[in-house]
C-alpha cells in the first residue's frame, strides 16, 4: 500500500507550495511512482507544477449523472474517464477535483474522489492529498489512516493557533495519523523568541512535532508569476534546500 501524505492547515499559508516542494524532493530522492492529490475545490497545485488539466473528477461527477453510454457498467465507466483525468508526467501523476456539484456542495465530489482513490492506490508507491482548509475534507475523502500529517501554518500567532487546532480534530473526526507535524512556511530567516514560544506551546500541547521552518523565498513567487513549475527549481535555491533537509528527517 502506498504512503499517504496529506497537508492541512488554513487558506493562504502555503499548503499547495509545500505539496510541490515534497513532490519535487520524492522524484529527487526515487521515491516513484506518486500520485498527487489536488483536493482543493479552488485548484491551483497543476499551476506550480505548469501541467494543464482538462478533466476533474467534479466533472466526472457531473457526467455520472446523465445518461452513460450503451455496454458500459457506472464502474467502467468511471474507470475509464478517471484515467482520462489523469495528467501524466515523468514519475507522478496528477488527479485533480474541481468544482463540487454546486454552491457548498462538497460530500459528493469528496466520496467520489475517494473511491476514485481507492481505484487508483495499488499503483503509487506515495499518495500527496493538498487539502482544503481544515480537516472535514479528509474524513469525507475516508482517508482515515494517514501516514503522514502536515499541518502547514504561516509564521503568525493567528497561523499557528489555527494549525494546533486542526491537529485536536483528528481524534473526533476518526482520522489516524501516523505522525502529526507542523511546518512553519514563510518564516523569517532569525525568528523572534516571541515566535519560538508560539510554536513551543503549540507542539507541546497539540502533540503536534516540530517538523521545521521553511524560509520565504523571492525565486518561489517568480517561478510562480512565470508559470515555471517547481520541479525545475534549482537544487541551490535555499528555499528547496531547507525542505528537502525537514523531508530528509520527517518522511515516513
Amino acid at each position: 500500500m502506498p504512503k499517504i501524505i496529506a497537508m492541512a492547515g488554513k487558506g493562504g499559508v502555503g499548503k499547495t507550495t509545500i505539496t510541490a516542494l515534497l513532490l519535487n524532493y520524492l522524484l529527487a530522492a526515487q521515491k516513484t511512482p506518486v500520485l498527487a492529490v489536488d483536493a482543493d475545490a479552488n485548484a491551483n497545485l497543476n499551476e506550480l507544477l505548469a501541467l494543464p488539466v482538462q478533466l476533474t473528477i467534479g466533472q466526472i461527477r457531473k457526467e455520472m449523472k446523465g445518461e452513460l453510454p450503451p455496454h458500459i457498467t457506472r464502474d467502467q465507466y468511471m474507470e475509464m474517464k478517471v484515467h482520462q483525468a489523469l495528467v501524466e508526467a515523468r514519475g507522478f501523476d496528477l488527479l485533480t477535483m474541481g468544482q463540487p456539484d454546486g454552491p457548498g456542495c462538497y460530500c459528493s465530489a469528496n466520496q467520489f474522489l475517494a473511491m476514485t482513490m481507492d481505484h487508483l492506490a495499488g499503483n503509487y508507491r506515495y499518495i500527496l492529498v493538498d487539502n482544503e482548509a481544515g480537516m472535514e475534507h479528509l474524513s469525507r475523502m475516508n482517508l482515515r489512516v494517514i501516514d503522514l500529517l502536515l499541518v502547514v501554518s504561516d509564521p503568525s500567532a493567528r497561523g499557528i493557533m489555527t494549525a494546533e487546532r486542526i491537529a485536536a480534530l483528528t481524534e473526533p473526526l476518526g482520522i489516524q495519523p501516523g505522525k502529526k507535524c507542523l511546518l512553519i512556511n514563510r518564516a523569517p530567516a532569525d525568528p523572534e523568541p516571541a515566535l519560538q514560544n508560539k510554536i513551543a506551546e503549540a507542539t507541546s500541547r497539540s502533540g503536534l512535532e516540530l517538523g521545521g521552518l521553511l524560509p520565504q523565498s523571492a525565486t518561489l513567487a517568480a517561478h510562480e508569476l512565470a508559470g515555471r513549475s517547481y520541479l525545475d527549481l534549482d537544487g541551490g535555491e535555499p528555499a528547496l534546500a531547507a525542505a528537502f533537509a525537514v523531508f530528509d528527517r520527517i518522511l515516513p
